[in-house]
């Protein structure tokens, strides 16, 4: 028999669908998604593995200009994801016009000589004659290997983007896989725990104030039947600490209620969580509080 094992890397501007196809392929809540840009700050692995394969996708920040030193850290991400991939696919949003900064950069990887498989994502609620000016204008770039119309919510076209992985991906009569058979991903359980939250909420929040928090998990209690969390909200402002906060609490408590459910089904069990609010100006920018909350791993 022959096996394949290889590293994807799922690239694309924010909202492309990048989060979304990653956990429709794994069958697993890997990532966060939400409508607001930029949800995804770290690289996450989604391990898909079958009887003769193990597929390592690889999800990155989107594709965005930088402006502070956390963004300049998920683009960092993006780079040193691709630097370690067997195929890169590059998401296309569907739903809008393709952008000749997106021409450039799928030229950009295939100069690099890295296989490209290029996939135009929410097809299900588009029609044929929107999506068909898309895929001929991608087919002009030469050097692509594939490209492929999908819906990861609709399944559609899936099977088909995974069997054109596999074709670029390392082959080898034994099994060579990476990571073992039960695994779908490779963050810790308390980091899955902060994102849910902070999944939240991008979801309950106006644009800014979910962008400029940080999840901090100060107690993470295990026992059989209940797990306890405390969780820092870090935050930029005094008035974005209100505006969490809520009158009478109410926004907080919110929070709370959507996340817990979401965290119970992740464990399995019962959870008491307790969340505080703490304000760190321009923690974003500061070296040290991008350390403490897991978001500069080697930055410059």
């Amino acid at each position: 028999m022959e096996y394949k094992c290889g590293y994807v890397c799922l690239v694309g501007r924010a909202n492309a669908g990048k989060s979304t196809l990653i956990n429709a392929l794994t069958g697993q809540k890997v990532a966060i998604v939400s409508p607001k840009p930029q949800t995804t700050r770290n690289n996450i692995l989604g391990i898909l593995t079958k009887e003769s394969s193990q597929i390592v996708f690889v999800d990155t920040p989107g594709i965005h200009t930088t402006k502070n030193a956390l963004d300049k850290y998920m683009m960092k991400n993006v780079r040193s994801a691709l630097g370690g991939c067997d195929v890169v696919v590059y998401l296309v949003d569907g739903t809008k016009k393709l952008q000749e900064d997106e021409k450039k950069y799928i030229n950009n990887l295939i100069a690099k000589e890295l296989k490209v498989i290029v996939a135009v994502t929410k097809v299900d609620i588009l029609n044929y004659n929107k999506v068909y000016p898309i895929l001929a204008e991608l087919g002009e770039i030469k050097g692509v290997c594939d490209i492929i119309p999908i819906s990861s919510i609709k399944g559609q076209n899936l099977d088909v983007l995974e069997d054109a992985i596999l074709k670029y991906i390392p082959a080898s009569s034994e099994k060579n896989f990476i990571y073992p058979e039960d695994e779908y991903t490779d963050k810790s359980v308390r980091f899955l725990v902060a994102e849910i939250i902070r999944e939240k909420a991008l979801y309950l929040y106006s644009d800014e104030i979910p962008h400029g928090i940080a999840l901090d998990i100060v107690k993470f209690d295990d026992s059989d039947k209940i797990t306890n969390i405390e969780v820092d909200i870090i935050c930029e402002k005094d008035t974005h600490k209100s505006i969490i906060i809520g009158k009478g609490g109410a926004k907080i408590k919110k929070l709370g209620e959507d996340a817990r459910l979401d965290i119970e089904k992740l464990l399995g069990k019962k959870v008491m969580l307790k969340m505080f609010v703490k304000v760190e100006p321009n923690w974003r920018n500061k070296p040290n509080n991008l350390s403490e909350f897991g978001y500069n791993d080697g930055l410059k």
